[in-house]
């Protein structure tokens, strides 16, 4: 369960940013909109935050700075290779911040305790890395490492409460890999939860991008699977019926890149594809999904991800939700994350957005809704909707699309007129 994220000197986020999804003292919303943590200093979570501004403003920025995070934990002990250097992308309209290291930390609950996890790091190297655990109220650093310019070497410190082959992984760690990452590797028992939290708990799609439909139709293999892909459409209310799976002869195709150079390989094999049931009082007709429109094609392909994110209790970032979905498909969406029955794990939902008819305070509460905007240098700042205190009976769209919170865009001229041909 995400609690905080925090990014600094990355991309157009030059000063520190912060998305924190413990919930403010408001009880509005609490029974649906809360997830409860077991912590007395901060009892909830929220299940969904939205974020809005205007384009070029930093949202896109801020969603794919988590998952960056995410593949440095993932890739940097495995897939990089020794003297390979980070994607580095540091906030560039300051001399200052683009020398400086880009800064990652998150904080979450992993089996009811607060982790507080981070590194920076720039091209070359990781700079510093460090773990709080929260088993009391006081946290245990259990450990730190900090480089040394003076000595080209790296500085650790280790607490008691991490036990195992300490200096064995230290040894292990490379410039351009994470001490956690190296652990977690050679078999840490109380790092690898940590490390496989990490990795696995973010389920990210950025802007434009759908995940793979073959997803949701491998779920139409088992009774179970198929109902619930079924009851998500019907109750989408997009005329479709049923939906069903068929077996076609096609070809997998597999590009690799291993020690001996790029592969390419091509085999035939049978090929699950959904078929759509449209029913009238006329008749009914089957459709390929490459028939359906292209709300519909999205809406299933994220039918598989949104299943197991809330089976599981997992993380779910959508940059642009609203693409090619209706605003009450939307809305769908984010109120399965706001149904305990549904989601019962805890299960978490950040997603961008430029529809500012969700901007409801039946729908969200004033701490799950952020903006962002760039100042007058062009970094991107970030504050939720509760700043501004609005009034109890306050149209929160309106008052967004007058300018009252910020973050949208503003025109100095009035646009031309068209001039009439000839």
């Amino acid at each position: 369960m995400l609690l905080e994220f925090r990014v600094r000197n990355y991309r157009s986020i030059r000063n520190e940013v912060v998305v924190s999804f413990v919930a403010s003292t408001d009880k509005k919303l609490a029974e649906t909109h809360l997830a409860s943590t077991g912590i007395a200093s901060l009892p909830n979570v929220l299940r969904s935050a939205v974020v809005y501004g205007p384009n070029a403003s930093g949202k896109s920025t801020l969603l794919q700075s988590l998952f960056y995070m995410r593949a440095v934990v993932a890739e940097s002990a495995t897939i990089m290779q020794p003297g390979q250097t980070f994607n580095f992308q540091p906030f560039r309209l300051d001399t200052e911040y683009a020398k400086q290291p880009s800064e990652f930390e998150i904080t979450f609950l992993l089996g009811g305790v607060r982790h507080q996890y981070g590194f920076t790091l720039t091209p070359e190297r990781i700079v510093d890395e460090w773990l709080l655990v929260y088993r009391a109220p006081k946290p245990q650093q259990w450990f730190s490492r900090a480089y040394d310019e003076k000595s080209q070497s790296y500085e650790y410190e280790f607490s008691t409460h991490l036990t195992g082959q300490r200096k064995l992984w230290q040894e292990a760690t490379r410039p351009n890999a994470l001490f956690l990452s190296t652990a977690a590797q050679l078999n840490s028992e109380l790092l690898g939860p940590i490390f496989r939290w990490m990795v696995e708990q973010p389920v990210y799609f950025a802007a434009g991008l759908s995940p793979l439909p073959d997803l949701t139709t491998q779920l139409l293999q088992t009774d179970a699977g198929k109902r619930a892909v079924r009851d998500f459409l019907v109750s989408a209310d997009i005329s479709i019926s049923d939906v069903v799976s068929v077996s076609r002869p096609g070809f997998y195709q597999q590009f690799m890149i291993g020690p001996e150079g790029p592969k390419f390989s091509r085999e035939e094999r049978e090929i699950l594809m959904p078929q759509f049931v449209h029913e009238t009082e006329r008749g009914s007709a089957t459709f390929e999904l490459h028939e359906e429109s292209q709300g519909t094609q999205r809406l299933y392909a994220l039918i598989a991800p949104v299943l197991d994110v809330l089976k599981n209790g997992r993380l779910l970032i959508v940059d642009e939700l609203d693409s090619s979905l209706h605003p009450l498909l939307v809305r769908r969406l984010v109120r399965m994350f706001h149904t305990p029955e549904l989601n019962p794990m805890g299960a978490q939902l950040l997603f961008s957005t430029h529809d500012t008819s969700l901007l409801d305070r039946t729908l969200f509460r004033r701490d799950q809704i952020l903006f962002t905007e760039k100042d007058r240098d062009q970094a991107t700042r970030l504050y939720p909707l509760s700043d501004f205190s609005p009034r109890e009976t306050e149209a929160w769209e309106k008052g967004y699309l007058i300018g009252r919170y910020g973050a949208v865009p503003f025109f100095d001229e009035p646009v031309p007129p068209i001039q009439a041909a000839g």
